[in-house]
This record gives C-alpha cells, structure tokens and sequence, in this order.
C-alpha cells in the first residue's frame, strides 16, 4: 500500500485503488492523481461567482473543474463531478486538456476580459498536481490564477501551489468540529491551518453557508469571524478584519432536500454579527 498525504485522511491506497476522494490512486507504488486533465466542466465566469468581491472585481476569469472530492457535505451542488458514482462516470469520459492547452485557451479569452484561470467546481486540491502544472504556465502568460477549495489540504500541498495562486475563496463551512467531523466527514482544523498560511502568500477571501439548526446560530458566527480577524500576513500583520467573509444562503440541495432554505433575514443578521469582527461581510444567493 502507499500513502497518500494530501489531506488529514492519509489514505493507504492498494495498488490500482483509489483512496476516499476517488482520485488518487495506486499507480505501480506511486500516489497518482487519476484526473490530472480531466475537464469537466469549463466556462466564462464573472470574477464575482466564485465568489471574490475584492480582487479585480468587473473581470471574468476562465472556470475550469475535474472530479473528485475530499468532503461529503450533503448539501453539495456539484455532486455529480465531486462524490457520487456518476463522478467517476464523468472522468472516465471527460475531454483531456493539457496544462498547455488550458493556459493557451485562458490566453485566447483575454480580449473578452479574462483575467486568467480559476480551478473550482470540484475540489482542486485533490488534483493539485494540475493546478501547479497549469497555474505556472498561466503565469508565464501574464495572467492571474484563483482556486476555489474547501481548503482540507496539508500544508505541504499549499507550498506546492502558492507561487501561482494570485486569489483563493475557501470555504470555512462551519467552526464546531462536530458539524466537519459528523456532518461533512471532514477536519476544521486543517482547514484553519491552510487558512492560516494561504493569507501569507495571496489575496483570500472566505465563504460560509448556513445551514438551518446545523451552523447558523450567533455564537458560531461571532466565533468564526473573530477568529477570522486575527489572520497575520508573512510579516506577523494582523490584516484579519479585512479578511472578506461571504455568508451564503442555503438551498435545499441532494441530501438536504428535506431541509428549509435559510431564511434571508437569519443570513442579513449573521452578517451584522459578523462585522462586529470583521470590515468586508457579504451575503449570498438572497
């Protein structure tokens, strides 16, 4: 078996298996990312979707997502391509593009106001290989790369990445252990970790989506953007409270169709909450 490093989980994978995230595997005694070129899904966004109201806002940026995942959040979205059957489905007929061919066609799309790459989606990090590879050479050509990530990735994997990552949204999905641990299968502390070092090296701005009875009440909020405000740069500057922090309204969505939406008065005072803490607090899908 060999170990895979990339998140908390430090899978043991069998020869031609693949560990929890569906894509990392087992390849002759090495840990491969199964995906790398993967694409299944590719469009024009605006800058302000993935969502970063404060880096080059007025933009778009090339949107490009694989497969897998590292989570299981029952509310997913994009469940088809991050941890169901059907995403290994889709990888195993998604269209092949190069590091090479992505950043040519990022290139090509910067007279429609593309400002580069972003990598989103699915989870990135489980593939993170690509988005070192890719994210180089888009640099090389003058333009900007973003990620957008659950951030459950071992600081190891960060270094690999963070000379080419100019902006990141991270979603900090809740600050209880017991809502990543029983909830989302996941490890708030390496999330934070990851937080922690990634506004040393980039422009990052954080997403929360609330969830009725599971991470919406005022003390969690009040939590979570206090401790968002004592974020340092590389400097040991505390630059936290100018940390942005969405707060995004939950839809009934997979494995939560059970579930009410948020409420938007409950998101519109979640955000006064916590702006107690912080200086840049915006609400989503209200």
């Amino acid at each position: 078996m060999t170990k895979c490093n990339v998140c908390y989980r430090h899978c043991d994978i069998k020869e031609g298996k693949v560990g929890f995230c569906g894509v990392r595997g087992n390849v002759d005694g090495k840990v491969t990312a199964l995906n790398y070129g993967k694409v299944t899904g590719i469009a024009l966004d605006p800058i302000e979707k993935k969502p970063l109201a404060r880096f080059m806002p007025g933009n778009t940026v090339l949107s490009v997502g694989s497969y897998g995942c590292n989570l299981r959040c029952p509310f997913c979205q994009n469940y088809e391509i991050s941890w169901s059957e059907e995403a290994y489905e889709y990888g195993s007929s998604a269209r092949y593009m190069s590091p090479e061919e992505l950043a040519d066609l990022a290139q090509y799309y910067s007279d429609q106001g593309n400002i580069g790459v972003a990598f989103t989606y699915n989870e990135p990090l489980v593939g993170y290989e690509f988005v070192r590879d890719t994210a180089k050479l888009v640099h090389e050509r003058g333009m900007k790369n973003v990620l957008v990530s659950n951030g459950m990735a071992d600081l190891s994997v960060l270094d690999e990445i963070i000379p080419f990552v100019d902006a990141m949204n991270i979603d900090l999905k809740g600050f209880t252990d017991h809502y990543y641990e029983k909830l989302l299968l996941g490890n708030r502390k390496m999330v934070m970790d990851f937080i922690e070092e990634a506004v040393k090296g980039c422009h990052v701005e954080l997403t929360t989506l609330i969830i009725p009875g599971e991470n919406d009440s005022d003390d969690e909020m009040r939590s979570l953007s206090k401790w968002i405000g004592t974020l340092t740069d590389a400097d040991g500057n505390n630059i936290g409270r100018k940390v942005a922090l969405h707060i995004s309204r939950f839809f009934p969505r997979f494995h939560m169709m059970d579930r009410p939406a948020t409420d938007v008065g409950v998101i519109y005072h979640l955000a006064e909450v916590a702006r107690e803490n912080l200086e840049f607090v915006y609400t989503g899908n209200c």
